[in-house]
């Protein structure tokens, strides 16, 4: 599936740092954020490259846990269970959120699966609010890991 590089700078690396970040509170790991960009880019140049392959749907999103529960790990020195749990949860909440926000905006603005298919720009921005769920997921968990 080819993938705009412009869709790539804005919506791919955003989610994934958003993503990196989520995983990073669920481990109870501190937020790092030249780590966190470079995880976060790393994981969406992985899913770029992946998905512009003939593999089948989906096997990027086993990748990328698999590479972001490395980063744990390996980078962050992350314990290997909190880790796995924070790579699997974290790409769970990107599925909701994405589910939730698709379900609920797409009506709204009424766009069609089409329209998400073919104009970038509006998967781009329709998006952008799963990326900031993340977000605000991830200071929330942090917030109340603290305690």
């Amino acid at each position: 599936m080819e993938i705009p590089i412009f869709a790539l700078l804005l919506q791919g690396i955003p989610e994934q740092i958003a993503v990196a970040t989520l995983a990073f509170a669920i481990a109870k790991l501190p937020f790092k954020v030249k780590d966190l960009v470079l995880i976060g880019i790393v994981l969406a140049v992985t899913a770029y490259l992946i998905r512009l392959t003939k593999v089948s749907f989906g096997v990027h999103i086993i990748a990328l846990i698999i590479l972001l529960f490395i980063f744990l790990v390996w980078l962050e020195k992350g314990n290997i269970y909190l880790s796995l749990i924070a790579s699997l949860l974290s790409f769970l909440a990107l599925a909701i959120f994405e589910f939730a926000c698709l379900s609920l905006l797409m009506p709204i603005f009424n766009i069609t699966p089409e329209m998400l298919a073919t104009d970038s720009v509006v998967r781009i921005a329709i998006a952008e609010p799963q990326v900031l769920l993340l977000f605000a997921t991830a200071f929330v968990v942090k917030r109340f890991s603290k305690k």
